[in-house]
């Protein structure tokens, strides 16, 4: 029986650098001889495409906390379905730019969706399916926003304002450190270089140490 795949996740706010080091994670993965699928939430579907359309690009729509919360795992279980569990079945590491640590913190964080009813929908999409590692680039909340605002018209999250990613990173961390083996902060402040070599460290520990 083949051995399930690995799963690694990515997170982080605004700003953080994650599309810079999925690249880099991603070609890690595959110089240590892995078969890497890359994919990202919400999205990896058909389905999944459209709701991301539609909660990062539909600016005129006013959509409930609970009814975004609601897309985000309907989007996922599609995922998982689709995509994610039959990857993983067949020994592929999946690579996922953001997941349900990302609704923890969007969601629950930043919106005041109450954590019990996200892990009820996190225990109803996913089973006992969870990342096996977590990278999470963690930067100062200005440090971010100065970032983003460099990369053209902000979607429906970038147009919130500091208190609201202030909430969103807290979140982050607090996750962070109720689950310590899995979530790795890496300090996305520094050069890249720095961050490359946090990163490396990172993997070379836990996926070697499997």
């Amino acid at each position: 029986m083949k051995k399930r795949g690995f799963f690694v996740t990515l997170e982080g706010g605004e700003g953080a650098g994650k599309s810079t080091n999925l690249a880099f994670v991603r070609q890690w993965l595959q110089q240590a001889g892995h078969s890497v699928l890359v994919t990202r939430e919400p999205g990896g579907t058909a389905l999944g495409e459209r709701v991301r359309e539609l909660l990062l690009h539909r600016h005129e729509l006013d959509i409930a906390p609970e009814t975004e919360t609601l897309l985000m795992f309907a989007a996922r279980a599609e995922h998982l379905t689709r995509i994610i569990r039959p990857a993983l079945a067949q020994g592929k590491t999946v690579l996922c730019d953001r997941f349900t640590d990302a609704t923890y913190a969007y969601q629950g964080g930043g919106r005041g969706v109450a954590p019990e009813r996200i892990a009820l929908l996190e225990t109803w999409v996913q089973g006992d399916l969870r990342p096996d590692l977590t990278l999470l680039l963690d930067v100062p909340v200005e440090v971010g926003l100065a970032r983003a605002g460099n990369r053209g018209l902000p979607d429906r999250f970038e147009r919130e304002n500091g208190e609201f990613f202030a909430r969103v990173r807290q979140a982050y961390l607090d996750l962070a450190r109720r689950a310590p083996e899995r979530i790795r902060v890496i300090d996305a402040g520094q050069s890249r270089e720095q961050v490359e070599q946090r990163i490396a460290a990172t993997l070379h520990e836990v996926v070697h140490g499997r």
